[in-house]
């Protein structure tokens, strides 16, 4: 994760930052690794999306419907009813292509919201089970920010567990290549319907 201490125009650290960020803006994001441990494998990316923040948010939220935008997904449920919101899960599944450490597979994965922000953020976490592969723990967050023409839709994603974490390089590797395609499939889906 990249440094966001503000520099003085010297080019010397700022002056110390609230450990809590100011009720505007938003906190869902992964937390913390503990001090002392390794740190798990991390990445993040951003998007500019040119479709109104209400179209980009109901489709991140409808989180049933994702196989029809997200080709990875191929299937996803929710496993309580009404509007998304913390506390809600839904149970997914996914391929993924083998590895030199582990068989390809496809990842079943029950995810709980634990944060959502109407129209701000979202972050869910859950474990990935498939044959021979097993990620005790995925955290994955989304916020977005309206820009001028558009939204700017950031999504960030940790995985735990003793098999993603002795492979540190290959599980960054395809946590990088899954933050490509999700928000350029929202992104696709979001500029679609707004053409109409």
């Amino acid at each position: 994760m990249r440094d966001t201490t503000p520099l003085h125009p010297a080019g010397l650290p700022g002056p110390a930052r609230r450990a809590h960020p100011p009720p505007d803006r938003c906190a869902c994001r992964p937390a913390r690794h503990p001090a002392g441990r390794r740190r798990p494998p991390r990445r993040h990316r951003a998007r500019r999306v040119k479709a109104p923040l209400s179209t980009v948010w109901q489709l991140q939220a409808d989180v049933e419907r994702r196989p029809s935008r997200q080709p990875p997904v191929t299937g996803s449920e929710r496993l309580d009813r009404g509007p998304l919101r913390s506390g809600s899960r839904f149970r997914w599944t996914t391929p993924v292509p083998a590895t030199p450490t582990t068989p390809a597979t496809t990842l079943t994965i029950t995810s709980t919201v634990r944060q959502l922000q109407h129209h701000r953020c979202i972050r869910w976490t859950g474990a990935a089970i498939g044959e021979g592969l097993t990620i005790d723990r995925g955290v994955h967050a989304w916020t977005f920010t309206r820009v001028e023409g558009g939204v700017l839709v950031r999504t960030e994603e940790t995985w735990t567990g003793d098999q993603v974490e002795a492979d540190v390089p290959t599980s960054v590797h395809f946590l990088g290549e899954g933050l490509k395609a999700w928000p350029a499939d929202l992104r696709t889906a979001a500029e679609a319907r707004h053409r109409g």
